[in-house]
Formats: C-alpha cells, structure tokens, sequence
C-alpha cells in the first residue's frame, strides 16, 4: 500500500515488530485496535472502531510474509444521511516484507532496507482495515439523520417531485444542445474546465454545503 496514504501521529510501539532477533518460521501476533487508535489519524473514512486482528508472519531469509485475519466492528459515514453508522469488517490480506535495497511499486510488497531492525504496521493496519469496509454503508431503514434527509428531499430532482418544474428539463435539454453545438466532433475529454457549463450544481451537493454551514 502506499505510504503516503494516510497521515498517522506518533508511533505506537504496540504495533512495531522487531524482526532482527527473530527466528526463521512462522510468528503470530494479536491486535486489539480500539477508538484510541483511529483517533489519532489524519482524515480517515472511519472515526471510531473495536477490531481484532491476528497476523501470522513467516520469516524467511529473503522476506517475511505476513498473512492478516482482520474482523471487527467500524464507525463510518452512512451514504444516504452521512451520519455515523456502524459497520462490520472482515477480510484476509497478505503483504511481503522483502529485506532489500530497491525500492517497488508493488503495492503488495514492503522493501525493508538493510539499515532497518523492526517493522511497524500501524499503517499497514490501517490500510487494511479501510479497505475491509463494505463498498457501501448505510443505516437500518428508518434510522437515517431526518433533519439531513429532510434537506436531501427538498432538493431531489427526479420526476415525482411535488415541485419539479418541466422548464427545468427544458433548460438543461438547451444547455446540453448548446454545448453539443459547440463543441462538436472533439471530446470533452481534452476540454478546459473553463470550456463546461460551470452554472449547474448537483442539488444533492447544495444541501450538503448547507447543512454543514448551518453545523458551523
């Protein structure tokens, strides 16, 4: 995984594995990661979590592969409300630390250089974790944050909105011809920014921006 991914505070020695002393063969270390843990990363998807982790790591004399068995219980964001929601994780991953002196794009492979006596994996956990959350978290029906789905609803386009107008289709069928003409026979691809339509703003967007600034 990448390094750079995630912005972690102070390294916390439980979760730094000092592999010089240890013994060709298998190793196995357990994980107890609470709120604490997520508490102290920068931007992360999950704010708060009760995870267990165990990690089997077989040293070789080249490499020390380490199998992770992750499982456990998260606090993210629900995507219809945005409000916390609570979601189950589990996955198994497998990374390799390579004792070498190049570095790698492998996104499965750890270069770990010769000057290097220790491993920490707090990020590795991290990361790991993360993508153990389900593509798509969402609160029981019904228990969704009303004052945020209120907003939401008020601004819903769709065609069984109460207060949708047909001139709004009209509009945007111009807006859309307009562009078409415009830029017609080249791909919106290669297009400027500046070269769009700026003026239309995705209402789901809007009450977003507004209920923050009403939370401010």
């Amino acid at each position: 995984m990448p390094s750079n991914f995630y912005a972690v505070a102070k390294t916390d020695r439980a979760f730094v594995i000092p592999f010089v002393g240890l013994k060709i063969g298998m190793h196995t270390y357990e994980f107890e990661i609470a709120n604490a843990f997520f508490e102290q990363v920068e931007y992360s998807l999950i704010e708060k979590g009760n995870v267990r982790v165990t990690l089997n790591l077989e040293k070789k004399e080249t490499m020390m592969i380490g199998n992770f068995d992750i499982v456990g219980t998260v606090e993210t964001s629900c995507a219809l409300c945005n409000s916390p929601v609570d979601a189950e994780i589990e996955g198994e991953y497998k990374l390799i630390f390579k004792f070498d002196n190049k570095p790698t794009d492998d996104e499965t492979l750890i270069i770990v250089y010769p000057e290097e006596f220790e491993i920490d994996i707090r990020e590795n956990l991290l990361e790991l974790i993360t993508v153990s959350l389900p593509s798509r978290s969402v609160h029981p029906e019904g228990e969704c944050d009303e004052e945020m789905m209120k907003i939401l609803n008020e601004y819903r386009v769709n065609a069984d909105d109460e207060d949708f107008d047909d001139e709004d289709f009209d509009d945007a069928d111009e807006t859309e011809e307009e562009n078409a003409e415009a830029f017609e026979g080249e791909s919106t691809d290669d297009l400027p920014e500046d070269d769009l339509d700026d003026d239309y703003i995705d209402p789901r967007w809007a009450a977003l921006k507004g209920l923050n600034k009403d939370k401010d």
